[in-house]
């Protein structure tokens, strides 16, 4: 099975791994992947696994849905008017 794209995608490893303090090499260590997968999880150029994102958000003390989870419609460019947000 090939590497799987997540191109375009924005994540919050890098500013949750920082936080705690934490070196890529440490969260690659402690979830069972190499640094490089890491980078890449981090840049947006690599979707993990269903298992990887559980190991990721249980060492990084957070949830899949806050690390990796799309931003709400009301809180994208454009749509808050057509969800009735404001009124």
């Amino acid at each position: 099975m090939g590497r799987t794209s997540a191109r375009g995608r924005r994540n919050g490893v890098r500013a949750a791994r920082t936080a705690q303090g934490i070196t890529q090499a440490e969260l690659a260590g402690d979830v069972g992947v190499t640094r490089q997968t890491v980078v890449a999880v981090e840049a947006g150029d690599y979707a993990p696994s269903v298992y990887l994102a559980l190991a990721i958000a249980q060492r990084l003390a957070g949830t899949v849905e806050a690390l990796f989870g799309e931003a709400s419609e009301a809180d994208r460019p454009g749509r808050g008017d057509e969800m009735g947000v404001g009124l």
